[in-house]
């Protein structure tokens, strides 16, 4: 298949459209982004479509480009990938790109859902009470990571250090990562997307051992950084596969 024609099957698969007419006002730009993305990146690695689409909206979420993100939560579903996923993947969000940008990828969200006709709320997920955050959350973090964070915020004025590396095992692992609708290897490999879309190299470096460690090779995570690059730009993506050649 020529690029044309894998970008045209991917294209209608997301959006029920043919790409590349020559209608709008700037039909040579789409005609570029159109051919790059779906027919040229979707094409490395062996990501499915549902994949691809979790990793784009996160990326879209992370960056806050809302109508984009309005329009490839759309295609996420029109391949498959189901509201809990979706939602999952906004809610993640928060502990990298804080809460209120976080609001804003779910509001976003919440606006296609009503018009899909999808009811909300949706199914609660959670499955960590309150005085278990710390210990579940530790469950997951420690294998991975360590006490590594804590160890480097020591000694910093009234251990304010401990108190942060507590927020973070009982907020982004406790609170997150314990929540059903996503498993952990496919919450560490939209991690690398947030973390690729910020440009945050050192917890790029950290995230990338802990995918390995999950069970997610290399060749996964390269295919999550490419799938990535067109929302990002060169630099951030070009960044990010040079960490990952690095990791060890």
């Amino acid at each position: 298949m020529t690029k044309e024609e894998i970008c045209k099957e991917n294209f209608n698969k997301l959006f029920l459209l043919d790409p590349l007419g020559k209608n709008g006002k700037d039909p040579e730009f789409m005609a570029i982004l159109q051919k790059y993305i779906f027919g040229e990146v979707f094409t490395i690695g062996e990501l499915d479509i549902k994949t691809r689409e979790l990793v784009t909206i996160t990326v879209l979420g992370t960056m806050q480009t809302l109508p984009q993100l309005n329009a490839h939560i759309n295609a996420a579903l029109n391949v498959g990938v189901t509201p809990i996923e979706i939602r999952e993947a906004m809610y993640q969000l928060a502990p990298f790109i804080g809460f209120p940008k976080s609001l804003n990828a779910i509001n976003t969200m919440n606006e296609v859902f009503e018009k899909r006709g999808i009811k909300l709320p949706l199914e609660d997920t959670t499955t960590t009470k309150d005085n278990e955050r710390y210990e579940k959350g530790f469950e997951i973090q420690n294998p991975l990571y360590g006490d590594e964070i804590k160890q480097s915020l020591k000694n910093l004025p009234n251990n304010v250090g401990d108190d942060v590396s507590r927020f973070l095992t009982e907020v982004c692992f406790g609170d997150f990562y314990t929540r059903d609708g996503l498993d952990i290897k496919t919450r560490e490999l939209l991690t690398i997307a947030i973390l690729t879309a910020t440009g945050n190299k050192e917890t790029l470096k950290a995230h990338i051992k802990g995918n390995i460690k999950v069970g997610n090779n290399k060749e996964t995570i390269a295919a999550v950084i490419v799938q990535s690059m067109p929302y990002t730009g060169f630099p951030n993506a070009i960044m990010a596969l040079k960490t990952l050649k690095e990791a060890k």
